[in-house]
């Protein structure tokens, strides 16, 4: 049923759809976008067509591919409750300090949310979105954190102070020297390769 559908799909948008692939272990009909000007057309066309009748997002996520020209990839899953078919949009964005995308709340309130945690976490902006700010990292939060580019360490560290009875926060420190390590086995006395 997801291929019907899906061929349809890619008759319809022949100039915007990159490439498509269909898991029929999940039925999931998986559709890349070639650019994400077409986003918002093909999403309205979907959602107002009543042959394809999409009336639920159930999720959007990012991908970064730092070595990739399109660094991040925007995935959009999704849902046409009356023709039991689930849809995901691929949608790349080119790289960047700050990379952008129209923001779909219009068509789906609940992607709200969901945009808000894209942003949170990778940095890309949704455009129009009425209430972007942070999810889930704390309001003082630099960086975002699912980036590849991010330090494993951040760059701040949160401390507790009993002498000022408050939380600190302040730059990242190792204080903790090298350790001398032996590499003899304990089992043989030989060095280990």
């Amino acid at each position: 049923m997801n291929n019907f559908f899906a061929s349809y799909i890619i008759k319809a948008f022949p100039l915007f759809v990159g490439s498509f692939f269909s898991d029929s272990t999940r039925g999931i009909s998986v559709v890349t976008l070639r650019d994400a000007r077409f986003l918002r057309p093909v999403l309205s066309i979907l959602v107002g067509s009543h042959f394809f009748r999409v009336n639920q997002i159930l999720d959007i996520w990012a991908v970064d591919y730092p070595s990739s020209p399109n660094r991040f990839q925007i995935n959009y899953m999704l849902l046409s409750l009356e023709n039991n078919f689930r849809l995901c949009l691929r949608v790349p964005l080119e790289g960047g300090i700050q990379p952008s995308i129209d923001s779909v709340v219009d068509l789906f309130p609940s992607a709200g949310w969901l945009e808000r945690e894209v942003w949170d976490m990778h940095g890309v902006l949704f455009v129009g979105n009425p209430d972007l700010r942070r999810i889930l990292t704390d309001y003082g939060f630099e960086g975002h954190p699912l980036r590849k580019d991010f330090p494993l360490s951040g760059y701040l560290q949160v401390r507790y102070d009993d002498e000022l009875k408050q939380i600190i926060s302040e730059p990242v420190s190792f204080t903790q020297e090298y350790r001398y390590f032996d590499f003899l086995s304990p089992w043989s006395g030989s060095k280990l390769d």
